[in-house]
């Protein structure tokens, strides 16, 4: 019996240890007291040495059930290693059914996670740095429960 359960730990956390091989990139950055200032803008850097793959880039947040909304505006800067602009873009996203109010992401009590597409299939121009800039343009300022924002940068799997 015991190695039965000593078989399934080290199959699971084999498993475990195998899903983020093709992350490239992956940070948060905490909210202070869960107040999501405007003029607060986390800003990521992210190191490209490879321009012959594809990639997915996502959205970190972490909220708490009491977030007020069902979805949360994103204003988000994607400057280049030239340090010139590739994109200025507003983005609606969403963390929460707009009819039952049900939350989105994986949840343990009352926050939850949620990792959020915003570039499919991406290829990057050239090597180097990049920086991607996110700051929320919701109407309330400061925006409460939000605890923090990140981003993932993942290679895209090569299918067998």
């Amino acid at each position: 019996m015991k190695f039965i359960r000593l078989a399934v730990v080290v199959f699971l956390m084999s498993l475990l240890s195998g899903c983020d091989e093709n992350v490239v990139y992956k940070a948060h950055e905490d909210i202070d007291d869960g107040l999501w200032y405007i003029k607060n803008k986390p800003s990521f850097k992210v190191e490209i040495t490879d321009t012959t793959e594809t990639y997915n880039l996502y959205y970190l947040l972490r909220n708490a059930l009491q977030y007020p909304y069902y979805n949360l505006y994103i204003t988000r800067n994607f400057v280049g290693p030239d340090g010139k602009v590739i994109s200025n873009t507003l983005e609606e996203v969403f963390i929460s059914n707009e009819i039952t109010g049900k939350p989105y992401g994986h949840g343990l009590g009352d926050l939850f996670d949620h990792k959020i597409p915003f570039l499919k299939n991406y290829r990057f121009p050239r090597t180097g740095t990049y920086t991607f800039t996110i700051a929320q343009s919701m109407r309330q300022n400061p925006l409460p429960f939000v605890l923090s924002v990140g981003l993932s940068v993942e290679k895209v799997p090569v299918k067998q």
